[in-house]
Order: C-alpha cells, then sequence, then structure tokens
C-alpha cells in the first residue's frame, strides 16, 4: 500500500503543511516529504505518532471505506471530438477507468467511426440513442438503429460506423475500460 499520498491528503485535509506537521510529530520536514513521496517508510510507531497528530488512529487510516460517487452531473462529463474519425466522445464517469465498466456516450457524424479496438479480454454493450449504425466485430458488419442494441466478446476486432446521413448517437459500455 502506498501511504504516502494518503498521508499527505490528510495533511491538507487538516491544513497542515509539511513543517507544521514535522514540528508537531518532531521529525524533520524532509523526513514528511520522502514518506509523503514513498521515498521512506515510516515504523508503525512513527506511523502512530503522525497520524495522533492529525487526530486520527491506523484503524481509521488503513480503513478504505469511502464515500463513493454515485450520481454524476453534466459538469462531470469529459468530451473529446475526433475530426478525422468524426465522433465525439463523452465519458460520463470521471475516472472511470479504474472501474470495472467504462460507460461512454458516442456521437458519430455521417460516415463517423469509432477507432478500430483490437481483440481483449471482455465485453461490449451499445444501445443506439439516435440514428443508425453498422456494428463491426471480426469480418462481420451487424445494423442497428435507433432503440436497438449490441453486444459482444470482445474477442475479435471490431468498432462502430455511422453509415446514415444524419448524426448517430450510442450509449456504450465497454468492459474492462478501454476508450
Amino acid at each position: 500500500m502506498e501511504i504516502g499520498s494518503k498521508l499527505k491528503r490528510l495533511r491538507i485535509k487538516n491544513n497542515l503543511t509539511q513543517e507544521e506537521l514535522a514540528d508537531r510529530c518532531e521529525l524533520s520536514k524532509g523526513f514528511i516529504s520522502q514518506i509523503e513521496r514513498d521515498l521512506a517508510s515510516p515504523s508503525i510507531s512513527t506511523l502512530f505518532d503522525i497520524l495522533q497528530c492529525m487526530g486520527t488512529d491506523l484503524k481509521e487510516f488503513f480503513n478504505d471505506e469511502t464515500d463513493e460517487e454515485i450520481v454524476f452531473r453534466e459538469e462531470d462529463i469529459f468530451v473529446k471530438e475526433n475530426k478525422d474519425d468524426k465522433n465525439i466522445i463523452n465519458w460520463l464517469v470521471p475516472n472511470s477507468q479504474k472501474n470495472i465498466m467504462e460507460p461512454i456516450i458516442i456521437e458519430l457524424l455521417p460516415n463517423g467511426t469509432s477507432y478500430v479496438d483490437t481483440p481483449h479480454e471482455g465485453e461490449e454493450f451499445g444501445y443506439v440513442l439516435s440514428g443508425n449504425i453498422s456494428v463491426f466485430v471480426g469480418s462481420k458488419e451487424y445494423k442497428a438503429k435507433k432503440n436497438e442494441c449490441f453486444y459482444y466478446k470482445a474477442n475479435q476486432p471490431h468498432f462502430i460506423k455511422n453509415r446514415g446521413k444524419s448524426k448517430a448517437t450510442v450509449l456504450w459500455v465497454c468492459t474492462p475500460p478501454n476508450f
């Protein structure tokens, strides 16, 4: 476990500088800096003292329960436009690459395409919100239109393409994260 970054977050949450924390713990600022960058490991008793100076204990510090964010809002969405492929990708959940699945909304302009993804472990699901698309899995092409969905194992090259004359929009979920 990398305790350095966790200690740094706790120090900042407590509005302490490295020097203030070091003074409280009777340690050097340099040692606190090394611990936070995981260049040095404190003994259990030193870690206990550091945590005590920040109003917590070992049990609470090593408890990995965090407030899980459940609802994501419009301002959380990260958007990337690819003019060459004529697509716009909207990442709906920030940092979703650390999760088991990754949802996006991809907008494909006429003749727009997603990138060709190489075979990988996992599965992919898409729901066509508007327009008409072609889903390519291996050497096969499948058509899907508004209110239809697709689902496949990602063990062959795969991508989607808008063969229509108007924009197509697809909610696409990949596991593991791959976009």
